[in-house]
């Protein structure tokens, strides 16, 4: 039995160590994880996933010359513009910034890996 009680103890004592010494690094290692998420990382965009999500897209920006009946104006080319300009334009109508029922409603729908994935496909087009 004492073999035993002697492990117990070496036991507790290495762990009640351990213990303290990761309590004395926690607080270094705190600020470096807050600061992790303070800033989000960029989400970097698939052109394959991007061209399937664009899908519904074409319905209106695909067709040349399509003038759109709500309210009455050209639809825009979208294809060859930036990825900055895309992600930020669809991110604008996401928040309600830009005015537009339609693409209000397909960008809510859309997640940010979504928006940085057609923007990658758009920009790619000629």
């Amino acid at each position: 039995m004492r073999p035993l009680m002697i492990a117990a103890c070496f036991l507790l004592t290495t762990a009640a160590s351990v213990a303290s010494a990761q309590e004395t690094q926690a607080p270094a290692a705190a600020p470096a994880a807050a600061t992790a998420t303070t800033a989000p990382a960029a989400v970097k965009g698939d052109a394959a996933k991007g061209h399937q999500l664009t899908y519904t897209c074409q319905g209106c920006h695909g067709i040349t010359g399509y003038k759109n009946a709500y309210p009455n104006f050209h639809v825009p080319k979208i294809g060859g513009q930036s990825a900055e300009y895309l992600v930020n334009a669809l991110n604008e109508y996401k928040k309600g910034a830009r005015k537009h029922p339609t693409m209000q409603a397909q960008s809510q729908s859309f997640s940010d890996q979504d928006i940085a994935d057609i923007a990658a496909f758009l920009s790619s087009l000629k």
